[in-house]
């Protein structure tokens, strides 16, 4: 992750928390008063966000000490101790609750992610995300994506071009569509077409594009439409996927299944930070 926007991102949550200041911890503890705190796991799952709440403890107190007991990527059980944490006690509260926020959605995006992978292990596809991110943190959201073993789709719409069914209504078809973006992009940007319809799909394979998107097709036409495409291009299958019906269009052949609620109705793993006590 870009570190600079990293910072960016922690810093903008702090101001808008903060305000002016944290009225209620200064009213408590003197500006030297240290804590020992922990961070605990009250729901199992897969953690993602560890190194970004220690980013954000570490500015508000530069000195804090955080020693993470686990890593990203690791799948823990309810009770388990993610990180012990010892600073000025201002400091750790008043990052509490961005820290919190962050750690629990990424953890949430990752645990959610690693099912659905769990499901597809034992077929030649992948589990994409989408740009169905919250504002301000699609480069969270697509990290914890990464942490739960999918895969990034585009990360915004500057990197990849997707036709969809509104830019090909405007063109008046798929074919005028790509020839339009053909003429204008470079070699080295990758096309993608979204399609609706088996008509649809047997027009877009005879452009020269590198992926069709085959959206919110059931499993049956799903099948039909990877036959037809044949290897030609990579195939995405988006549109009424859950955790019940994944496997259903893992089977049909397709090569990405793009996801959108893994980042836009996110459940947040329930985790919590604890004070253990005061440090002398």
């Amino acid at each position: 992750m870009n570190q600079l926007l990293v910072q960016q991102i922690i810093k903008n949550a702090l101001i808008e928390d903060i305000g002016t200041n944290d009225l209620t911890t200064e009213l408590i503890f003197e500006e030297e008063a240290r804590v020992h705190a922990v961070l605990i796991a009250k729901s199992p799952g897969r953690v993602a966000g560890l190194s970004i709440a220690k980013q954000t403890f570490l500015m508000l107190d530069p000195e804090v000490i955080f020693e993470a007991r686990v890593a990203d990527g690791m799948d823990v059980l309810s009770g388990t101790i993610l990180a012990d944490i010892v600073g000025r006690a201002r400091g750790v509260l008043s990052a509490e609750r961005v820290a919190l926020n962050v750690l629990q959605r990424m953890s949430g995006i990752a645990t959610q992610t690693q099912l659905l992978c769990e499901k597809v292990k034992d077929y030649p596809t992948q589990i994409v995300d989408t740009r169905k991110t919250l504002p301000g943190l699609r480069m969270f959201d697509k990290y914890a994506v990464t942490v739960g073993g999918g895969r990034n789709h585009r990360f915004g719409l500057y990197d990849a071009v997707l036709i969809k069914d509104n830019h090909i209504a405007a063109m008046g078809s798929i074919t005028a569509a790509v020839t339009r973006v053909k003429e204008k992009v470079g070699p080295f940007i990758k096309i993608e077409v979204e399609t609706d319809t088996l008509d649809q799909v047997a027009e877009a394979i005879k452009c020269p594009i590198d992926v069709i998107l085959l959206d919110n097709m059931n499993p049956q036409n799903m099948r039909v439409a990877v036959n037809l495409v044949a290897k030609r291009m990579l195939t995405e299958a988006s549109g009424g996927v859950t955790p019940e019906t994944v496997q259903d269009y893992a089977k049909t052949g397709v090569d990405l299944i793009s996801v959108g609620w893994l980042t836009h109705s996110v459940r947040a793993l329930d985790i919590s930070l604890d004070i253990l006590g005061v440090v002398l």
